[in-house]
């Protein structure tokens, strides 16, 4: 079949990149535009390295959002995000990216699929298809567009731009309907192999679950090249993870939970601790609240997915869990420690005598349009 092509944007959001497409432009047809997905994307792709399309070799290069008319009453669009498989797999809906949802609000303005702001702040309400949740998108305009120019700093991206402030809302029970989908803070899973390890199951912005780096014979300081030579770790920590999925309501048995390896998301935490990042400089101990060292696709991901970490600023204000434990208690935002440095998250977390509600969760990310056009796929 001789190639075809699509209008498309490529827009960075935080520290991932992703193709936007309108929804309006796709096939209806689910078969037809994962095709278009995986041929725009350069999957799969046996080498790891996508040189035939648009995505990066890693899972946080290798994504696409879909932008249409709100679904919901309290949303101005409707937003999809899709991971596209770099080797071998299906093409997975399961999940939210919270790094590309900074860049929905802006993709959106400039779409004109929302009206532009009379004034130089734009407020866009984006509803998450994934995970039926309304996320609030702050941003500069300038002109009635979005203005990219600011001297806010991410880490794990070089230069500077215009903050973003995402604010998810009733983050809790995005996939599971619960907060704690086993009912307890923490959980001794069973895994494959017959041993147990302590954890804590999440489901805020999307479903995480935390377990002591101690418990892995880790620091929680190591950076995502070592840990992703450690065959016996890799193996251990995709074995909680299918365990954590059969006990969230996920998936019925550790099979089905081997199949699907986008949910849960998986994280080591630590206590704050002296350490290098990935430029080689230091992250002192008096810098972060908390270390977390997170799993994406079953790889060391390189900083950590917003989402993860609006799941971990949650699990840090509920009693009992192993990141409330090892955070004690953070007065204001949580200050997250990751290979590639520090992300500020917040959470307002409520509890009265036989409930604990998230009631939001925020973050800072910075989002910039890379370029606009066709993309060509096969």
């Amino acid at each position: 079949m001789s190639q075809a092509s699509i209008p498309a944007q490529f827009w960075r959001g935080g520290t991932s990149k992703a193709l936007v497409f309108r929804e309006c432009d796709l096939p209806t047809d689910p078969a037809a535009r994962d095709a278009i997905f995986l041929g725009a994307m350069g999957s799969p792709d046996d080498n790891g390295r996508q040189l035939n399309g648009m995505g990066g070799g890693m899972s946080s290069l290798s994504k696409v959002c879909i932008l249409g008319p709100s679904s919901h009453p309290d949303a101005d669009v409707d937003y999809t995000f899709v991971q596209v498989p770099v080797g071998a797999g299906a093409v997975d809906y399961s999940s939210n990216c919270g790094n590309m949802s900074s860049a929905m609000g802006p993709a959106a303005l400039d779409l004109g699929m929302v009206p532009p702001p009379q004034g130089n702040e734009a407020v866009v309400r984006i509803h998450n298809t994934n995970t039926g949740k309304v996320i609030v998108a702050r941003f500069p305009a300038d002109g009635g567009r979005f203005d990219p120019r600011g001297d806010f700093r991410i880490d794990g991206v070089s230069g500077s731009g215009s903050a973003v402030r995402l604010e998810f809302l009733a983050p809790g029970g995005a996939k599971t309907g619960r907060l704690l989908p086993t009912g307890r803070a923490v959980d001794m899973l069973t895994l494959a192999d017959g041993t147990n390890c302590a954890a804590s199951c999440i489901d805020a912005a999307n479903p995480c679950v935390f377990v002591d780096a101690a418990t892995l014979g880790k620091t929680g300081l190591e950076l995502p090249d070592a840990l992703e030579g450690d065959a016996a770790f890799l193996h251990r920590i995709e074995q909680i993870r299918q365990a954590a999925s059969v006990a969230m309501g996920l998936t019925p048995d550790l099979g089905a939970a081997a199949a699907g390896q986008s949910l849960p998301k998986v994280a080591m935490v630590s206590a704050a601790a002296d350490g290098a990042v990935l430029s080689g400089a230091l992250l002192a101990a008096a810098d972060h609240s908390i270390a977390i060292r997170m799993m994406s696709m079953g790889r060391p991901h390189r900083a950590v997915p917003v989402t993860g970490a609006i799941c971990l600023a949650v699990a840090a204000r509920l009693p009992g869990t192993i990141p409330a434990m090892i955070a004690g208690a953070t007065p204001g935002a949580l200050v997250v420690g990751h290979p590639s440095g520090t992300l500020t998250v917040d959470a307002d977390v409520t509890s009265d005598t036989d409930k604990v509600t998230a009631r939001s969760g925020t973050v800072y990310r910075t989002a910039r349009k890379l370029f606009a056009g066709e993309v060509w796929h096969c």
